[in-house]
């Protein structure tokens, strides 16, 4: 909820006043001006800055029986328990913060003192914790579920968020020290088997809700972005059948089946045998550049709760008819 500004404006009533009569009793703002003895650009000038200093917030909801109608499509599907759907938004950004709120109010109705969260890593899990308004404390544990990246940014980390998400729900958070990404699958086995790595894992293994995002290969991608691979992997992965990966970790195809690409088995963290066993994994995907990624995510059958757009889901489900064996 956006912050309202401090102000010792002595019209901050009248602007109160005037937002309230326009936005919840109706009156138009001919018969503000009239009342209040304003021009009318003048009251429409209030009533922007009512929403610009956080008095009047706008939300727009999509309907509820167009919303169960995708869900209970994707629930006949693929399985899942739950959809969060999001109204669809040209500004990618703000696409990427409705979709996190609905995770965020989803979270907030769902969370309960104790349980376990695993985190994973990426701008749609990090936008959650901006999307969170401060509130009743759950007393829960936010465990990192892959490791760091220096190229990913403070932000996208999974520990980091994760530190983000204890803030504001309450609780704890706990670290996974390992980098996300090694050098080769020798690598990975040493560092799977540190006890520290290990013991972290364990707990994100056990944990009664995943956070996780839904990756591409596109040339937006986290991956790509980053420099984790070189094009020319990219390029093969993607010759190959390669459509996405979850989390980071799990490069799979179409049929959400592991993608043959020599990028598997170089990251740290849960892989989809150790998501399946999670009660509820929620897989956060907003861009439509990744609808392809969402429907092989969809058909591991490792996903609970998916958070996408509207627009994502009508294309995943007419990609569906097209490549369902």
């Amino acid at each position: 909820m956006p912050k309202i500004k401090a102000t010792h404006d002595a019209n901050i009533d009248q602007l109160v006043e005037i937002s309230a009569l326009y936005y919840i009793d109706g009156i138009t703002q001919e018969e503000l001006s009239q009342r209040f003895n304003l021009s009318r650009p003048k009251v429409g000038r209030l009533l922007k800055r009512a929403r610009e200093e956080g008095i009047v917030e706008i939300r727009v909801h999509n309907h509820p029986d167009s919303s169960t109608v995708l869900e209970l499509e994707l629930i006949e599907r693929f399985g899942i328990k739950r959809a969060l759907i999001a109204l669809d938004h040209q500004d990618e950004h703000l696409q990427r913060k409705i979709v996190a709120s609905l995770v965020g109010s989803y979270l907030s109705r769902t969370l309960r003192a104790g349980k376990v969260i695993a985190v994973g890593m990426g701008r749609n899990v990090s936008a959650i914790a901006d999307s969170v308004s401060l509130g009743i404390r759950h007393e829960c544990t936010f465990v990192s579920a892959i490791g760091g990246s220096v190229r990913a940014g403070e932000y996208m980390n999974s520990d980091h968020i994760g530190r983000r998400l204890a803030a504001q729900f309450g609780g704890e958070s706990e670290t996974l020290y390992a980098p996300a990404l090694v050098a080769d699958s020798e690598q990975r086995t040493a560092l799977m088997l540190n006890d520290t790595v290990r013991q972290t894992l364990d707990k994100a293994r056990r944990a009664d809700i995943a956070l996780i995002g839904v990756g591409d290969l596109s040339e937006n991608s986290n991956m790509v972005r980053m420099g984790w691979f070189s094009p020319s992997e990219i390029a093969a992965a993607r010759i190959s059948g390669t459509v996405g990966d979850m989390m980071g970790y799990d490069f799979i195809d179409l049929q959400g089946h592991p993608a043959m690409t020599n990028m598997q088995g170089r990251i740290i963290g849960l892989n989809i045998d150790d998501l399946t066993r999670i009660p509820d994994v929620i897989a956060i995907a907003s861009e439509p550049s990744k609808a392809a990624g969402i429907l092989a995510a969809l058909r591991t059958k490792a996903i609970d709760t998916l958070a996408t757009s509207v627009s994502n889901i009508h294309t995943i489900l007419q990609l569906d008819d097209a490549t369902r064996k």
